[in-house]
């Protein structure tokens, strides 16, 4: 049997239990503040900030109306400026170069932060065909590109007996 009593100075109430909810709070606290958990959360938030992750492409579709190959692309947050599109013979490359610098200045705290961030991306489509630059048509709205390349139909030979 303990010799302390409740009233005794000397005892710090070493032995007491935490509430239950103040118990959890301190746990969740401690959990979300540990180095791997506060990383991994930071690239989650990373992941839903840039539009699609580098070295993975973004969403391209082909379609093939009969008259004209249409060339899309999910561009989501990209500026016109930023897409460059290349034709070499048959290949169409869409390349994203996406760049920025965020600045923070806090004067009264005498902070200030620079954050560079660089996105580049590119795909490459092969088209059955040589693509003429000169009849190529290419539209950007709302974050979807859509590149038009007709079709080029080749002169029919008769074969003869």
């Amino acid at each position: 049997m303990s010799n302390m009593h409740p009233g005794d100075p000397n005892n710090n109430n070493k032995n007491k239990p935490e509430p239950p909810l103040g118990e959890l709070i301190k746990s969740m606290q401690h959990f979300f503040n540990e180095k791997p958990i506060r990383g991994f959360l930071q690239s989650v938030d990373d992941f839903f900030k840039t539009p699609f992750p580098q070295g993975l492409g973004f969403p391209v579709d082909t379609t093939d109306n009969g008259k004209e190959y249409i060339v899309s692309a999910e561009l989501p947050g990209i500026k016109r400026e930023q897409i460059q599109l290349n034709i070499q013979g048959h290949l169409l490359t869409i390349s994203i170069n996406n760049q920025q610098i965020e600045l923070e200045e806090d004067e009264i705290h005498q902070v200030f932060k620079q954050k560079h961030f660089r996105q580049y991306s590119s795909r490459t489509i092969a088209l059955p065909q040589a693509i003429d630059e000169k009849k190529i048509k290419a539209y950007y709205r709302d974050g979807l590109l859509q590149i038009h390349v007709p079709q080029e139909r080749g002169k029919i030979i008769d074969i003869e007996d």
